[in-house]
């Protein structure tokens, strides 16, 4: 019997201790929903004057660069440069064989004297010519007086008619060679006229020639650089054949495409006389915009950057990055790119600290004291002193709670 009630006994005495417990536990707290607030950062919005900056990318040029070509025909004498050596100005750069350069001379001074003195036997001539033509009228009138003595005796039968004949064919004679006498007298000036001529085409080919041969030894213009060699000592080249090339290490260009919507602008800062600078982006070279390309494609247009200073490791043919400097903006914001959503949104912190969509205008790019990139945008619908929201946030629209992440770090200590 003892053994049947001991196990109620327990299960009564846990049943009584359960409602014990169950009666004397305090009242749990009443759960209430709670907004989850997300951690953003903010910058303060401060308007003013910024500089966007365009980056450009485009090749070096050096529009100077001289080509030297042979003058003549001949030998290569001399050739003391090398390939990329930088020369002075007069410095000697190649010159052709004397031995093939003389000869030339020699032989356009000989056509000229030859015509000099062709145009005084022709004065000689012509003196000779007038004397001759006197006497040969005298001779001419004195066969015309005996033709007539001899007419009058053949009238009179006292000769007879081969007398007369004779007589005429000497009048005949006479004639003719007092016209060709008179002739060469009347073809004097046309022949002095043609020989002068000869000797001017002479006197030219000389001058020429004299000018080939000293450009046939050829002295670098200016301070520069060798580029282009395509002769050594000892070759053979034909006349205008390309030799090589020097050009100034100063006034390099760098040749960048300009997408089409900035060019207008750029063209008016040019044309109001603003100096638009450019940087490489290593920060070694400074150039200054100067002007655009004559022609465009779709694609855009070249502008044409001149290198300021000297060109240091740059060579024609190189590219190099740039970011050139638009015309300044007033009442800009530089922002981070974080903080843009698409194209033209951004965030502010309300007093409240929710979220407050803002629609902007992209000016362009900019960089920040630490060289980072910026996006610059309007100040249209930002003031002054206005928390922008930095941090990018997926779930970005506006009245979405957020909190400064510094102030929760803050309130925890």
């Amino acid at each position: 019997m003892t053994k049947r009630i001991i196990p109620l006994f327990i299960l009564a005495l846990g049943i009584g201790g359960f409602i014990l417990l169950k009666a004397t536990r305090p009242d749990p707290e009443t759960a209430s929903a709670r907004e989850r607030s997300w951690l953003v950062e903010v910058m303060t919005v401060e308007p003013g004057i910024h500089t966007p900056v365009l980056p450009l990318y485009g090749q070096i040029v050096a529009p100077e660069q001289t080509t030297i070509a042979s003058p003549l025909a001949g030998r290569i004498g001399s050739r003391p440069v090398r390939e990329g050596q930088r020369v002075n100005e007069g410095q000697l750069l190649v010159a052709l064989d004397e031995a093939d350069v003389q000869p030339l001379v020699a032989q356009a001074e000989a056509d000229v004297e030859d015509l000099q003195a062709q145009l005084a036997a022709e004065q000689v001539r012509y003196a000779n010519d007038r004397q001759a033509l006197e006497g040969e009228k005298a001779i001419l009138e004195n066969a015309r007086r005996q033709f007539e003595r001899t007419q009058s005796l053949v009238s009179r039968d006292l000769t007879s008619q081969e007398a007369l004949e004779a007589a005429s064919d000497a009048l005949a004679r006479a004639r003719l060679t007092v016209t060709a006498r008179q002739r060469a007298v009347d073809e004097h000036p046309s022949r002095v006229q043609s020989l002068e001529a000869r000797l001017a085409r002479a006197r030219a080919a000389l001058a020429s020639v004299r000018r080939d041969a000293e450009r046939a030894t050829v002295a670098a213009p200016f301070d520069g650089i060798v580029t282009d060699i395509q002769v050594a000592e000892g070759d053979r080249v034909s006349q205008n054949a390309r030799l090589l090339s020097v050009y100034p290490d100063q006034g390099l260009e760098l040749r960048a495409r300009v997408p089409s919507v900035f060019r207008q602008e750029l063209l008016d800062a040019l044309g109001s006389g603003e100096e638009l600078q450019a940087i490489a982006t290593d920060g070694q070279h400074t150039l200054s915009l100067t002007r655009f390309a004559g022609t465009s494609d779709p694609a855009g247009t070249e502008a044409i950057l001149t290198l300021q200073g000297g060109a240091g490791g740059l060579r024609p043919g190189g590219l190099l990055p740039v970011t050139l400097e638009r015309p300044q903006q007033a009442n800009a914001i530089a922002i981070p790119y974080s903080a843009l959503y698409g194209s033209d949104s951004v965030y502010r912190m309300t007093d409240d600290s929710r979220m407050q969509r803002v629609t902007v205008k992209r000016l362009g790019e900019a960089r920040a004291a630490n060289g980072e990139r910026h996006v610059l945008v309007s100040a249209e619908g930002l003031e002054a002193g206005d928390a922008l929201i930095t941090t990018h946030l997926p779930n970005a629209m506006s009245g979405l709670k957020v909190e400064l992440a510094g102030a929760r770090a803050e309130a925890g200590e």
